[in-house]
């Protein structure tokens, strides 16, 4: 079993984030190979994933787009003037942790409101159709969860917007699958409701944040004296060491037949790097996204599937999980 200090994951986590952040419109391929198309055969991939044993899948903010959950991706993806990177790290939240909190209490509400798509309910079907399954996802919003996803077979790279934790490493507090909204009444403007046609005041970067006192946001019941915050990685802090190696000894416990990448590129980190494990232990990769360009990389062997993960993969598992409709989703539920 692979094992790794403390000081390790924070260095390999920390670069984890640098390349991630750095690189999501940049290109790197994760194959020397590429000059031939990858495959789009829904059919043939049907028999490929009929046929694999140990299945990897990596999954980002595409899978749950069609759940109406902004990316932030792209031109005008800002909140209220800012960048949404700027929010994530401890430092904004030190500095301004009322700012960093309706952020959070604000998607935390989307989250709620949002639905899991077909999407989430393929893959989760597929992981209980397949021992040897495990998918890993970037999402924070719960949605793969509320989907029936097996635990065991679901690692939240970045964390839940559902769980909160004390600012103070050394108190340790954690409260799981927190679904108060608001939080606190404090955060209420960052869970009020607005018609289509009219815009949430929050959100307009004209009118002022409300004020919000330090001592009204959420503190830690457990320590007294330190502030609650949201319990997902933030930029500049280290995945959870037991996840990492976790996954880490998951890939080398033997042949990987499946990579799938859904809703990220093939070819951006993070999804690369696993991308490039599972392809040393002989994984064939299957992209799943609506850009065109996220088949870079991708060689003769592999597959492409350009559109919207929530109505391809229900296809592209029929064959495993059986054929998908509206009523059974609302009996998953």
């Amino acid at each position: 079993m692979l094992r790794a200090s403390r000081a390790h994951i924070r260095l390999l986590s920390a670069h984890f984030h640098r390349i991630s952040s750095s690189s999501l419109y940049s290109r790197r391929p994760f194959s020397a190979q590429g000059a031939m198309a990858p495959r789009t055969s829904i059919a043939e991939f049907r028999e490929l994933v009929g046929s694999s044993n140990r299945i990897l899948a990596l999954c980002g903010a595409g899978l749950s787009a069609a759940s109406g959950l902004p990316t932030f991706r792209g031109a005008g993806g800002l909140w209220r003037n800012h960048e949404p990177t700027s929010l994530a790290t401890p430092d904004a939240f030190e500095a301004d942790p009322a700012l960093v909190w309706l952020f959070y209490a604000w998607r935390k509400h989307m989250a709620l409101k949002a639905e899991p798509n077909p999407g989430h309910y393929a893959l989760a079907e597929l992981a209980k159709k397949k021992k040897n399954f495990l998918c890993l996802t970037q999402n924070v919003d719960g949605l793969s969860p509320r989907a029936g996803h097996p635990e065991s077979k679901l690692r939240l790279l970045h964390g839940s917007i559902l769980d909160i934790k004390c600012f103070d490493e050394d108190c340790g507090y954690i409260d799981r699958h927190n679904l108060a909204d608001p939080l606190c009444p404090a955060l209420a403007p960052a869970s009020e409701d607005y018609p289509a046609d009219q815009t949430m005041p929050l959100l307009d970067p004209s009118i002022p944040t409300p004020e919000i006192r330090v001592e009204d946001l959420p503190h830690c019941p457990r320590c007294k004296t330190g502030l609650l915050r949201p319990g997902i990685v933030w930029f500049g802090e280290s995945l959870d060491s037991t996840m990492f190696m976790d996954i880490e000894n998951w890939i080398a416990r033997g042949p990987i037949d499946l990579m799938l990448v859904v809703g990220t590129a093939a070819a951006v980190y993070p999804a690369a790097n696993y991308t490039r494990k599972a392809q040393r232990r002989g994984a064939a990769v299957a992209v799943v996204n609506p850009d065109p360009d996220s088949a870079q990389g991708l060689a003769s062997g592999d597959f492409f599937f350009q559109g919207s993960a929530a109505e391809i993969l229900p296809l592209l598992f029929e064959g495993v999980i059986g054929p998908m409709g509206e009523n059974d989703e609302n009996e998953r539920e």
